[in-house]
């Protein structure tokens, strides 16, 4: 039987899950993003995530449970997405469903992704999505994959 997978608006509730998946040994060491302290990471949410109009913020949830969430920002001139899922939701095809769907309703294009290098699942979901690999770009000591989708798709 196929999950049910929809989004929805972030309500408060889900900044716990979202906390908690971003400590996960695991999806630390494959995104290569230090996870924050508690009070950092929700000021951070509250703030620069939800208290930005401009984001797109999207909850995941899987089955009634909140299982990742999806955003979209602008970063000087370029729109980028991230998200995050619990562990407990990867290699179902849950990824491919959510990012599908976000792109149905986040209509900037181009639009912009930057998966860490060695982060080959992400990149092979984007890839499979439209995204296209156009190089590298450096995040500190990291570096990242670049990829963009272009109008139409």
């Amino acid at each position: 039987m196929e999950n049910s997978v929809q989004l929805r608006d972030v309500v408060p509730e889900d900044l716990e899950a979202f906390l908690a998946y971003e400590h996960d040994p695991e999806a630390v060491r494959r995104s290569r993003f230090a996870p924050r302290e508690r009070d950092v990471f929700m000021a951070h949410w509250r703030t620069r995530v939800l208290g930005d109009p401009a984001n797109f913020v999207q909850t995941v949830v899987v089955d009634g449970e909140t299982a990742g969430n999806i955003v979209a920002w602008w970063e000087e001139d370029r729109r980028f997405i991230g998200y995050w899922l619990g562990r407990a939701y990867w290699g179902r095809g849950i990824g491919t469903r959510v990012l599908t769907a976000f792109l149905e309703r986040e209509t900037a294009r181009p639009l912009y992704a930057d998966p860490a290098a060695g982060n080959t699942g992400s990149v092979r979901l984007l890839e499979k999505c439209g995204f296209t690999a156009t190089g590298t770009v450096r995040h500190g000591e990291e570096e990242h994959v670049l990829l963009v989708l272009d109008g139409g798709a």
